[in-house]
């Protein structure tokens, strides 16, 4: 029923929108670009729309719920980047002509070697981003309709490949920002009848929070992958989908299966689960965020605030997305307007939060956090307008993670077929596609994952590699190929060999692990000076000056910026 009245809509409108890009897709430019005639209104509603992903949509609830208050610096980092983005690089970027980052990279630095790198760590950056996008997608859909996980998992990767593989970036623009607007609404709407609809007592307890150490009523819980819980006494619990018989779990661990159904009586203890603390338990309304449970939770603010600023002005779909601009006064124009209706969106999630926090605690049990903002109608109202507040949200969640993955794919196929492999428009397409498929099979292993982690890790790699390369090489004329070069790997190696060492558990505490599991604030700058000192001991060409000075000029619309830098660095070669 939910996929029919929710997500159904949503895919069609998607492919129907698609349709209407295929007739003015006739070269690369028009796939990649959308011919650069985007205006900054539609084109802001579109980066808003690829922005807000599931991350946004579902997952900074989800982390409200479980890791409290100082969950909100989420948004405040994902917002703050553009700021830096408007002031360092969005009309440069659109100057310089280019269609990808590594497109930039070549026609600042005249190197074919760094382009080919650049997009390698687009693919990395865009893994990061994608698998998230198609996990949330299974598990939402698995939750409000029981249906298997995998099913949410194929109906977007199928949505996304086929939209891009007919429009490319103009249809991808239009159902961004049309799904801007429609998540817009089905975010605000059902909030506020939430917040009308639960009452003031419930409402006093999401602002008064207390331990969640008591179940208040029979509670289910699916375990959809295997969790180990601890029991600190005695605890009745019925176990399978029926009513069935009671039985008594002794006190310590008990290892629960993937798959089962847990029913927990009113009245009973709640138990711990390995590594995470109980909702609304001792600093959950601090205004900051304990990274690892280390104890220093100022220092892991900052390094996640620091991640997520410097990462968007370094994420490759965003970056793209200016490129379609008609200018740089336009670019730096959607720039500001995107802040502007972010900041509308992110008003929000705190409310989904606390609610769930008072409503939902369970799903912390299940590690399910993510499902928080759809599963709260249900509690609410479990007649039709409960359904309804249900489908709308699950609607809105899907244009989410259709709207970033429209984004996300078309920048990974651009790596691969016109930087990596280069090709004709039909090779696009088929990139699309085989992306598309390989990015779900990728998603039906990572059920256990979480989303918000797995996000800002993307952010982590991109603020280490392809914000240093874009801020020194928009506005340091004496960057030189060996010092981006180097500078990119620098910061590739360490943000992935932190992240490697996190998912390993590497055997750290304090405030190393803070710096292990966020490596931002050591691996942007160690990339900014090795870019510098390595560039320092050689010589920069002499067009650099030039090149540089032109992405900061007015255009002269009778030539790209990108081909005037290549002639002027031919001339200067000859």
């Amino acid at each position: 029923m939910i996929i029919a009245f929710a997500v159904a809509p949503v895919v069609l409108v998607t492919l129907l929108i698609g349709l209407r890009g295929v007739a003015a897709m006739r070269t690369t430019s028009d796939f990649l670009v959308a011919s650069r005639r985007v205006s900054p209104l539609l084109n802001s509603a579109a980066v808003s729309g690829e922005y807000l992903s599931a991350a946004s949509f579902l997952g900074v609830a989800g982390l409200v719920v479980k890791d409290g208050i100082g969950a909100l610096w989420y948004p405040v980092g994902f917002t703050a980047g553009y700021i830096a983005m408007l002031v360092l690089v969005a009309a440069p970027m659109r100057r310089s002509g280019a269609l990808t980052v590594p497109d930039f990279a070549e026609a600042r630095l005249a190197s074919p070697v760094l382009r080919r790198t650049t997009a390698a760590v687009i693919l990395v950056i865009g893994g990061l981003y994608l698998v998230p996008q198609f996990r949330t997608a299974g598990l939402v859909l698995a939750a409000v309709s029981n249906s298997p996980y995998w099913v949410g998992v194929v109906i977007a990767g199928t949505g996304v490949a086929v939209t891009l593989a007919l429009g490319g970036m103009r249809a991808a623009t239009y159902v961004q920002a049309f799904q801007f607007v429609l998540k817009l609404v089905l975010f605000i709407v059902p909030a506020i009848w939430l917040l009308i609809q639960v009452g003031p007592q419930v409402r006093d307890e999401a602002v008064h929070p207390v331990e969640f150490t008591e179940f208040d009523r029979d509670t289910r819980v699916d375990f959809r992958v295997g969790t180990t819980l601890t029991f600190h006494e005695p605890t009745t619990v019925r176990i399978g989908q029926s009513i069935g018989q009671s039985s008594q779990v002794r006190a310590g661990e008990w290892d629960v299966p993937e798959g089962t159904t847990v029913t927990f009586p009113r009245g009973e203890p709640v138990p711990e689960v390995s590594g995470e603390a109980r909702p609304g338990g001792e600093g959950w309304e601090r205004p900051l965020l304990d990274l690892q449970d280390a104890g220093h939770p100022l220092l892991g603010t900052w390094a996640l605030v620091f991640a997520l600023a410097l990462g968007t002005m370094g994420l490759p779909h965003v970056i793209m997305r200016f490129h379609t601009s008609p200018d740089g006064r336009a670019a730096r124009r959607t720039a500001a307007l995107t802040v502007a209706l972010l900041s509308v969106f992110y008003l929000f999630p705190g409310i989904y939060g606390v609610l769930g926090r008072v409503l939902v605690p369970q799903l912390y049990l299940s590690g399910a956090t993510d499902i928080a903002v759809v599963a709260l109608p249900a509690q609410v109202d479990t007649g039709w307008p409960g359904d309804t507040f249900t489908a709308l949200l699950t609607g809105g969640a899907f244009a989410a993670f259709l709207a970033t993955s429209l984004g996300l794919v078309l920048v990974v196929s651009g790596a691969i077929s016109y930087d990596l492999l280069p090709g004709g428009l039909g090779w696009l397409r088929l990139t699309v596609i085989a992306v598309s498929g390989v990015v779900v099979l990728l998603a039906l292993q990572a059920i256990r994952l979480d989303a918000g982690v797995l996000v800002t890790w993307a952010f982590t790699v991109a603020a280490s590699t392809f914000c240093p390369l874009l801020v020194l090489g928009i506005w340091w004329s004496r960057l030189t190929v060996a010092g981006a070069m180097t500078g990119v790997l620098v910061g590739l190696f360490a943000s992935s060999g932190a992240i490697a060492g996190t998912l390993w558990g590497l055997p750290v505490d304090g405030w190393l692990a803070i710096l292990v599991a966020q490596p931002a604030p050591w691996s942007v700058p160690l990339a900014f000076a090795t870019m510098i000192v390595v560039s320092l001991r050689g010589r920069p060409p002499s067009w650099s000056r030039t090149a540089m000075l032109r992405l900061h000029l007015n255009e002269d619309r009778a030539t790209t910026p990108a081909d005037r830098l290549r002639a002027l660095r031919d001339e200067n070669v000859t």
